[in-house]
Formats: C-alpha cells, sequence, structure tokens
C-alpha cells in the first residue's frame, strides 16, 4: 500500500497559488489580505499538516482494515474510477459539510475555518485540527465499495485543493452553465457569508448540484461580510482550533440539568441548554462588524516573515522524508512547531510572555538540532544554525519585551 502523503505535492502548488495572490491584491491594491490574518491563517495551517500525518495512519489502519475484509469490489484507478471517486468523496463531504453546520460538536471542527474575516487563499489553509479526523469517521463506505484506502486517502486530498481553490475574491461569477453545475469561488463566498441571507448555504466543494438538489443553494447578490458569530478574538492557533469546544464546555458546566450538560453537543447549533437561552442574534454587516485587530510589537514584519520561511521548512521535514527524520524526530519537529505558530500569536497579539517563550523555543529548537545532527558530518548546518538563533534571540529581546513600541492594525496592514 502506498503511503505516499499527498499534502507532499499539494502543499507546493497552494503556495504557488497563495504568492500569485499576494502579488496581485499587491499590484492592484486590493486590499484582500491582511498581514495579521494571513500568519495566523498560515499557522493554523501548518499545525494542521502535523495532523495529516496521524489522519493518514489512521486511514491505513483502519480503512486497510475494511477493505482486505469487508470490501465488495477490488476496483482500480482509471479515468472513469478516478472521476467515480471524487464524486464520491464530493456527496459524502456534502452531507458531513452541512452537519458541520448543524450539530454543535461538529460546528465546534469546522467554525475554526470560519472564523477567518476575509476571503483569500490564506482563508483557505486555516482547517481545524479535529475536523480532518471528523471527515474521516464519514468516507469509510467508500472503502467497502472496493477503493483503496491509499486512493480514498489521496483523493480527498484532491478535493481539499480544489476547495482551495474557491476562496478568492479575485474571480467574479463565471459562464452561467459552469455556476450552475460546478462550485465556483462566488459560490463559496456566499457559504462564509455571516449575512442572515448567506447563513448555511453552498456546502458543495466540487459540484453545486448538491445544493441545488437538497435545498442549500444562494445566489451571491449583496456583498458578503466575513467571519462567525462567537469569534475567538485571537490569532492563537489553539484558540481558533478549540475556541467552541471550550464555549460547549462552559454551557456544558453551566446547564442545571445532567440531560442537556450531555445532549449540548449534538443538539443543532444555536440550541442551548434549559435556562441558558441565548439573546436574538444581530445580524453583522458591513457597518457594524468589529473586526479583531489588535496592536502588534514594532518590527515583527520581517522577524515573522523569516519565521514563516523556517516553519515551512520544519513542515515539510514532518510530513515529508526530506531531512529523513525517524518517527521521533518528527514528533519533536511537531512539538516545536505547535510552539513556534502559538509563539507568532503572542508577536502579533504584543503578549507580555512572548519573548521569554520565544527565547526558550530558540534555545530548544537548536538543541534539538546539536542532537540530531551532532553526530554526522553537519558541521556548517549547525554553525548556521547557532547564527540564525542568536539573530533571532537579539531581535526578539530588541523588540518583543514588554513596553516595547508597537504598531496599529492600520500601520501594519
Amino acid at each position: 500500500m502506498g503511503e505516499t502523503n499527498i499534502y507532499v505535492y499539494l502543499t507546493p502548488l497552494a503556495l504557488i497559488f497563495i504568492a500569485l495572490e499576494m502579488f496581485f491584491s499587491w499590484y492592484y491594491r486590493k486590499g484582500y489580505i491582511s498581514f495579521q490574518e494571513a500568519v495566523a491563517n498560515f499557522g493554523t495551517a501548518l499545525g494542521n499538516q502535523t495532523m495529516n500525518v496521524l489522519v493518514a495512519a489512521g486511514v491505513y489502519v483502519a480503512y486497510g482494515y475494511l477493505w482486505e475484509n469487508f470490501r465488495l469490489l477490488t476496483i482500480e484507478v482509471n479515468v472513469l474510477t478516478f472521476i467515480l471517486l471524487l464524486l464520491g468523496v464530493d456527496f459524502i463531504f456534502y452531507w458531513v459539510h452541512r452537519w458541520g453546520h448543524a450539530i454543535n460538536i461538529m460546528w465546534a471542527a469546522h467554525s475554526p475555518h470560519h472564523s477567518a474575516e476575509e476571503m483569500n487563499f490564506f482563508v483557505a489553509l486555516r482547517a481545524s485540527v479535529t475536523q480532518r479526523l471528523t471527515s474521516f469517521l464519514f468516507f469509510w463506505p467508500l472503502t467497502l465499495i472496493g477503493f483503496h484506502p491509499a486512493h480514498i486517502y489521496m483523493m480527498a486530498g484532491i478535493h481539499l485543493f480544489i476547495a482551495f481553490l474557491h476562496h478568492t475574491e479575485f474571480i467574479p461569477k463565471l459562464w452561467r452553465p459552469i455556476e450552475f453545475v460546478f462550485t465556483t469561488p462566488s459560490h463559496h463566498r456566499v457559504h462564509h457569508g455571516v449575512n442572515f441571507k448567506y447563513l448555511d448555504k453552498n456546502f458543495g466543494e466540487f459540484l453545486i448540484i448538491w445544493d441545488r438538489i437538497f435545498g442549500s443553494f444562494e445566489e451571491e447578490q449583496e456583498k458578503v461580510v466575513y467571519g462567525i458569530y462567537d469569534h475567538p478574538r485571537s490569532w492563537n492557533p489553539i484558540s481558533i482550533n478549540f475556541h467552541f469546544y471550550l464555549v460547549l464546555l462552559k454551557l456544558a458546566i453551566a446547564a442545571p440539568n445532567w440531560w442537556d450538560k450531555v445532549r449540548i453537543w449534538f443538539m443543532p447549533t444555536g440550541w442551548r441548554p434549559r435556562g441558558l437561552e441565548a439573546p436574538p442574534k444581530i445580524e453583522i454587516t458591513t457597518e457594524n462588524q468589529a473586526k479583531f485587530r489588535p496592536t502588534m510589537f514594532s518590527m515583527s514584519r520581517p522577524y515573522l516573515a523569516v519565521q514563516v520561511a523556517a516553519g515551512i521548512a520544519l513542515m515539510m521535514g514532518i510530513i515529508s522524508d526530506v531531512f529523513e527524520w525517524g518517527t521521533a524526530a518528527k514528533w519533536i519537529g511537531a512539538f516545536l512547531l505547535w510552539w513556534q505558530i502559538v509563539n507568532w500569536a503572542g508577536i502579533m497579539e504584543a503578549r507580555k510572555w512572548l519573548w521569554v517563550s520565544e527565547i526558550l523555543r530558540l534555545a530548544v529548537t537548536f538543541s534539538a538540532l546539536a542532537v540530531m545532527y551532532g553526530d554526522t558530518n553537519a558541521a556548517g548546518l549547525l554553525i548556521g544554525a547557532a547564527a540564525f538563533t542568536a539573530a533571532c534571540a537579539l531581535w526578539t529581546l530588541a523588540f518583543f519585551r514588554p513596553g516595547a513600541s508597537r504598531l496599529s492594525f492600520a500601520s501594519f496592514r
């Protein structure tokens, strides 16, 4: 069974599209991308890639068992079966996606993606670490039909990349026949809207036909307002990923009835325990939306740009064999990557604890490299890493300590 991680190939393609959108947004002065949210989204994506490795392992084990013992057919991949598998994944994901907006615990897994307050390719990367697990709880019927687990995992990645391409404001409505059959950026902008008329619409990722058939389609008309009604108000990837789980936990603890404490997790979104009813929802509009835009440390932008590049390299070492790391090294790398992206949030929110955490992270990361490469002919690598670590530490001490100068969001866009 081939176990190549499809994301090793899809990630560079996504980065190319991101670079193109950044260039055209700058060239045409569109303002579609803000620096802080882009970094937060990208950091969330890097953390999510560590989950993809675990999901892949689970797919190969659980789906492999089903395929080996219970499949009805053995389906080889060719042009026809490739299309059928894509349609199968798309149909199942339509319902997973729809349930993700309709059931509290599934919304907890999906809402991190919707908490972005912009629409660009960075937002496409803002996926929840738990949604990957949630999605693969439902694709197993494809193994019983006869599709190989490796092919299902591959197609789920391709399907996710198709969905990635919808997250942009650059592409207007397309030719009507295309808009009628396929999901387009216009359709998906509606899906991300908090406008009352756009809520819980357009769940299809490849075909919009599913929405037309099952009554969840809405045309893009008025300007879309992006975000969610219970925003985490943080760039921290842990807060972004687990915010609504915490909301549900607090409601479960506060619920006076024991049955309500249990069923709140599985009730429709918006349902509240008896005695804890929510006030009427006020529609978020372009006029009243208060986006999360905290001040951040001065001189953050060049530092974070360098750290993003380092984060990409670290992620590639985790999800591929480019550095020939063993399992233990990849687990250590995943821990260091999460520490890194949490610290990015600390920089962008000008947190007092950041400078201590960043100095410690730099020291631990260099120590890990020294242990991993100390017995090899990698003196040049370690000297370079030592110089990089020292430069980052000096930058942190100079610009990120409490009382350091800060920039508002408007001056840092």
